[in-house]
């Protein structure tokens, strides 16, 4: 059995739509093919919307000032998904795990998976491995998968621009 790297492709996912929210329900779909969710997904009137709200509680969890503050918004989500993990061969790949429902509409595949995958990757990585870019006024949200977990930028020309800015706030010593 394959277990699915939930925890990194689906944080990844939601960052993605968090950070670049697409403009229609298609492009909603695009971006989780873009992230490896396969399987179709049925589609209704109220999925673009309720796919942002969503994407909007999981910027809570992101935005969370503690640990404890993070874990209590991620299982509160996670109750509502209320979404079991089952065995697949959908692709005829192999089988696998998924931690949503079949037939699900998207918001509830986008919550169960996106919630899942989030606390997977905090528990395993770190409960800091998720934030805001640190670069002022970047609100960019960073996953850090890297090594030694200290990701504070989404890039390095947000680095770059903190760096400076930290350059010329010291004081000149003649």
């Amino acid at each position: 059995m394959q277990l699915n790297p939930y925890g990194e492709y689906a944080v990844l996912l939601a960052a993605s739509l968090a950070n670049d929210w697409p403009h229609d329900r298609a492009g909603i779909v695009a971006r989780t093919r873009d992230f490896g969710m396969t399987k179709e997904i049925p589609a209704t009137s109220v999925d673009y919307e309720r796919a942002r709200r969503v994407i909007d509680d999981w910027l809570r969890v992101v935005d969370a000032p503690y640990p404890d503050a993070r874990a209590e918004l991620l299982n509160a989500q996670m109750a509502e998904a209320t979404a079991y993990p089952r065995l697949t061969d959908h692709d005829g790949e192999g089988w696998h795990l998924h931690y949503r429902d079949e037939d699900q509409a998207l918001p509830a595949a986008l919550r169960a998976v996106i919630c899942v995958g989030t606390s997977l990757h905090l528990v395993t990585r770190g409960m800091h491995r998720l934030r805001r870019c640190a670069a002022e006024p970047c609100e960019v949200v960073v996953v850090d998968t890297t090594r030694n977990g200290r990701q504070r930028y989404c890039s390095v020309r947000c680095a770059n621009r903190a760096a400076v800015r930290r350059h010329r706030a010291r004081p000149v010593l003649y």
